[in-house]
Formats: structure tokens, sequence, C-alpha cells
């Protein structure tokens, strides 16, 4: 069965009316991966020279063994983000008499041909047989092995995450979340040390190498996890036998009741957002850019107070830049649903910004800890959190009634530019340029407090002037409503 799977993909793949983009991407990419691996080869082979560098005063296994454990904790955390899950068009197959186990093994065998499990060999193997092999042979076998089934257990975990997250957006950013803090907590808040547990594991492998062995049962496991999922879920109809059959008000967030189908629209939205790779890829971003201003406020001598009105601006509204300028392109396989559907384009436009103004609330909120490097920090990101709302929402707005570029929201967001175009860049430019048009004159004036007063006064003027908003850009859109619907059938 083997043969036939790789067959019909080979020809689902030839006649598919995309094949000459398909190919030309591909081949971008094995570029980039070829590139990428002789890159890791060239640091596999200098490896125990750079350990010596980075660690002059430990010995270059020690610090060998100590890295490990932090290499696949950052491998895991990549592959989440970037690595595909494996597909198989199983619907024509559940009819045939193919045993279940035989599909799930085919994905799952798929799943180890991706460039993730071809980097730590590349890396690690050249330092191994320099190094490790010269004192003991065995314990080289032991690494080998070890790395080996961490490998495949990151590759397995990874995916099962992603699967999971497919069903609850939540899974996918509690499992990011933890992961990062597992790393803050040694590199931030030193509670502990990452490289201590690396070496306490991989140091006594060198002495007992049946260790290896912990690794590949933490393997196993993993994957056995994974078939159990997939068997029990390669019906369509298994993924919800599980869920509770009654009534439940349509939001399921009960802080949007209040708001009637704004609310409803928003809780819509949100789930179009954590159950779709490339909108979920969005908000992943704008997680990790609260920590931009670590950049500019670390260094306060190199950049000026502007910094702190384009930091401000940017963390508190990157949902709004990252997000928003693809709107309405995340609606566009069911634009034409949303046109002939009972829904008011009003609401429509209250349920966008109803949703930035609590994004943009809760990255105000991460950004809380800039305090620390002074209360005006904290100031001048309120205000620019106020302009967000107040003009950032509706320059974004504006422009989403001019993109008519479709997006598939299956695709991940890593190498793909499906949906950018010219727009996306006159997009950026009132963006970021209209705050300091306002501001640097009063800099340069050296009123700059006024000039903060001008932008905090703008931005409450366009919330409160929201309703005119509104309607101006529902008369906009029903000019552009029907150009907007035949861009987003064009695939």
């Amino acid at each position: 069965m083997l043969s036939t799977f790789v067959n019909h993909e080979l020809k689902a793949f030839w006649r598919s009316k995309n094949t000459g983009k398909s190919v030309a991407i591909r081949v971008v990419m094995a570029v980039l991966i070829l590139y990428f691996l002789v890159n890791a080869l060239f640091l596999g082979v200098f490896l125990d020279k750079i350990l010596e560098a980075v660690f002059p005063l430990d010995d270059v296994l020690v610090s060998f063994c100590g890295i490990l454990l932090l290499y696949f904790f950052f491998d895991l955390l990549m592959r989440m983000q970037l690595q595909e899950l494996p597909t198989l068009r199983v619907q024509p197959y559940l009819h045939l008499p193919i045993k279940r186990n035989t599909l799930v093994k085919y994905l799952a065998a798929t799943s180890l041909l991706s460039a993730f499990n071809i980097w730590p060999f590349v890396f690690f193997l050249p330092f191994i047989f320099k190094v490790v092999i010269a004192d003991s042979g065995v314990a080289a076998l032991a690494f080998i092995i070890s790395i080996a089934g961490l490998t495949v257990f990151n590759n397995y975990l990874a995916l099962f995450i992603k699967r999971k997250s497919n069903l609850n957006g939540w899974v996918f950013l509690a499992s990011g979340a933890v992961l990062v803090l597992i790393n803050l907590g040694d590199f931030m808040w030193h509670l502990y040390s990452i490289r201590d547990i690396s070496y306490a594991f991989f140091g006594r492998m060198v002495t007992q190498p049946l260790l290896a062995l912990v690794p590949v049962g933490m393997c196993v496991g993993v994957y056995y996890l994974n078939f159990v999922y997939l068997k029990r879920n390669l019906y369509l109809e298994d993924l919800g036998s599980g869920k509770v059959s009654a009534y439940k008000n349509s939001t399921e967030y009960p802080v949007l009741n209040r708001f009637g189908k704004v609310g409803d629209l928003v809780a819509i939205e949100i789930k179009l957002i954590l159950r779709n790779k490339r909108s979920r890829s969005a908000l992943v971003m704008c997680l990790f850019f609260m920590f931009y201003g670590l950049i500019f406020y670390l260094n306060p001598t190199a950049y000026g107070e502007w910094s702190k009105v384009f930091v401000g601006m940017f963390m508190t509204g990157i949902f709004i830049i990252n997000y928003g300028q693809f709107m309405f392109s995340w609606q566009a396989s069911h634009f034409d649903g949303i046109l002939v559907s009972k829904i008011k384009f009003t609401d429509f436009i209250k349920a966008k910004y109803l949703l930035f103004t609590i994004v943009s609330t809760l990255a105000f909120l991460l950004t809380t800890p800039y305090v620390y490097f002074g209360w005006r920090v904290l100031l001048i990101h309120f205000i620019m959190y106020v302009w967000n709302l107040g003009v950032n929402t509706t320059i974004i707005l504006f422009f989403a009634n001019r993109n008519q570029r479709r997006m598939d929201l299956s695709k991940g967001a890593s190498f793909n530019w499906e949906g950018v175009g010219a727009t996306q860049f006159l997009v950026s430019l009132p963006l970021l340029l209209t705050p300091f048009v306002i501001y640097m004159p009063f800099k340069f004036l050296g009123y700059a407090d006024a000039g903060l007063v001008i932008l905090l006064v703008v931005g409450v003027l366009g919330i409160l002037l929201r309703p005119w908003f509104t309607k101006k850009l529902e008369e906009d859109f029903n000019t552009k409503k029907f150009g907007l619907a035949e861009g987003f059938r064009n695939k």
C-alpha cells in the first residue's frame, strides 16, 4: 500500500492546476534547506572550537552535553511554528478495504521526511566522530541513539500539539507559552540551569550508555500517542463525537455576550484565528514582539525618546498591523456567504473594531512590566495604545476595502507570500509614519510633551468618532464589495 499512496500523491501533485507554481516554490525551498544544511554542517565540523571559545573554563565534552537539551527545546519551539503537518486525502480510501492502521502508519512515516529531522545529525555527528568516539565508541553510539530518539520525539510531539490545536487553538498557545517560560526561567529569572540539567543526563551517558534508551522510550510513547489520536479521529464524525450536545451560546466567550451580534462575530473570528495555521502564526508573532522593547530600552543612550513612541505603537498595535493588513482576506473562502447572509456590514465593521480593541488592550497589559524602565515609558505606551485604537484601526479598515487578494488559511506563514501585494506596503506607510509627522515637529521645537498630548487627543477623537467612521467605511465597502468578491474567488 505504501507504493500506492506515494503513486496517488505524485499523480495528484502533477495533475494539479497549480503544478508550475508548486514546483517553483519547492525548488526555492529545496535551495534554502540545502543552504541551511551546509551551514549546519560547517558549524558541526567546528563545534568543538566554538564550544572552547564560548565556554573556555569547561571541558569541551561537558559543554557539548550541556547544550544538547537546549538545542532540542528550541528545536521543538521552531517545529511548532514551521513544521508542516503530513497530509493525505484519506476520504477516498475510507470506504475501501484498507485498514485504519495502514493509513495512520503512512501518515506517521511521511512525517519523518522533514528537514528538521536531518539538522541534528548534520550538526552533532561531526562532533561525535571527532571527540566522543576517540574516548569511547560505546558512548558515541549512545549519543547517536539518544539524539535520534529526541529528534523523533520532537517530531511527533510537535505534530500532536498542532493536530490538537486544529480543534482548540488554546493548546498551541499554551504549549508555546510553556516552552517560552521554561527558557525564561533559565535565561532571565535564573531559577535553574537547563545546561546543568542537560549535563546531569547526557554527562552520565558517557559511563552509563544504557541511558540512551530513555529518549527511545519517550519517542515510542509519543509515537503511540499520535497513532491512537489519528486512528480515533480518522473519520470526520469522530472529531465531534465526544462533545456535549447541549446548546451553548454561539460566542462561548461569556465576556462577549453583552455585545450581542457583534460579540458573536468577534467570537467567530477568534475561532478562525486559533484554528488556522496562518492566522494563528500572526497571533503567535504578536506575542513574541512583546519583547521588542528590550532592544531599545536596554540601551537607552543609543536611542532617543522617539523610540518610545515607535515601540509603544508597535507593541500595542502589532496585531492591528500584522493581522489587520490582510483584512478581509481572512474571510476570503466564505466571503460570498457573508455578502448574502443577514449580517449587517455595520455589525461586521464594529466586530473588527472590537476585536482590535480587545487584543490591543491585552497587548498593552503585557507591556506594563516595561514600567521598570520608568513611568514615562508606560505613559507613552498608553498614549500610543489610544492612538492605535483611534487612528490605526480605521486606517487598516479603510485599506481593507482595497485588498482583493485571497488567502488559504490552511497554509503556514513561513515562506508563504500568498495574499501579499502592494496594498500591504501602502498600509504600512501611514501606520508607521503618521504619528511621527505629528510628534517630531514638537520634538524638534523642544515641546515633546505637547506632541504626546496631541497624539493622545487625536487618538481619543478617533475613538469617539468611530460611529461616523463606521458609516463611512460601510458606504465605501458597498462600492467595492463586488470587486472584493471577484478577487477572493480567484485561486
